[in-house]
């Protein structure tokens, strides 16, 4: 039978711990709300603008953007790989890492040049140690993105689109579906022209039949809405991440608070055991003792 103290030591050790993981579900619950509330004002706006650029590309306009136009032949892409700087978030950053790896040996086996970009720390610790060798490094981002900060991501972007330093443009996340489901997702951010080939409603496809008038004119509206659509559809995969980080580290850490009880509750159970056993050896000592003295 196990030591009584040593099963008691252990025990307030766990409870310990549960207060820790208790405490950090509690955070992240808070922390989930904040960027729910965020991700959810930003979707409305994002869906709509990407509808627009949409309709756009497949409206057959005179005019032309360059980030509406498909590469006849491409020979440069990006993946960028969106991931936590911290870990306790469960599967979190595997199941990014899992579905990034497939197409970026897809892209490589195609391409003459593909360079991975990765946001998070644990991405960049993840694919270092699957022998994955990445460019650009943000990890200057918390709970909450900054739309400045996803902003200068995506100018360097744009810009190395525009002058065809890159052809494609890749983003890995996952995507926030609900609080019970959540999907490492790709998604081809450029060239925008690849919105045109998404499914429509029937709204979508009677709006698309209609003759736009454009003021003051097509060219200058396509070079403010196209850039905006591709900005705000990169914030949104940011905020979507975040969302989905909390939500696996409020579940990890809730399914960590219920593992410490049930050790906690086997500890007592094998401790009040241990003890018992403890007094009866001790009684046992002192009857065999008494009557000892007796004889």
């Amino acid at each position: 039978m196990a030591n009584a103290r040593a099963l008691d030591k252990r025990r307030k050790s766990i409870k310990n711990i549960r207060k820790i993981t208790r405490t950090m579900e509690l955070i992240a619950t808070a922390r989930y709300k904040k960027a729910m509330d965020r991700a959810a004002a930003a979707t409305a706006y994002t869906d709509q603008i990407t509808k627009i650029v949409g309709r756009l590309a497949a409206a057959g306009l005179d005019v032309a953007h360059p980030l509406l136009e498909q590469r006849e032949k491409t020979n440069s892409a990006r993946v960028l790989v969106l991931t936590s700087n911290r870990g306790l978030c469960g599967g979190y950053n595997g199941s990014v890492l899992r579905t990034a790896l497939p197409r970026i040996k897809e892209l490589q086996a195609s391409i003459p040049n593909v360079t991975i970009d990765v946001a998070g720390k644990r991405g960049v610790n993840g694919l270092k140690f699957r022998g994955v060798e990445t460019d650009e490094q943000h990890l200057g981002f918390e709970d909450q993105p900054a739309y400045d900060e996803v902003e200068k991501i995506a100018e360097s972007y744009l810009s190395r689109y525009i002058t065809g330093e890159i052809d494609r443009l890749d983003v890995v996340y996952t995507r926030f579906i609900s609080t019970g489901k959540q999907i490492a997702t790709i998604e081809t951010m450029l060239p925008l022209g690849s919105l045109a080939d998404e499914p429509a409603t029937d709204a979508d496809d009677e709006q698309s039949k209609t003759e736009y008038e454009f003021l003051p004119s097509a060219e200058s509206i396509l070079e403010e809405v196209v850039p905006t659509s591709f900005k705000v559809r990169l914030f949104k995969c940011f905020l979507d991440a975040a969302v989905s980080e909390q939500v696996a580290r409020m579940i990890a850490m809730k399914g960590a608070t219920e593992s410490a009880g049930d050790m906690i509750k086997q500890l007592s159970m094998t401790y009040n055991r241990a003890r018992q056993s403890q007094i009866t050896g001790e009684i046992m000592e002192i009857i065999g003792g008494v009557e000892a003295l007796e004889g």
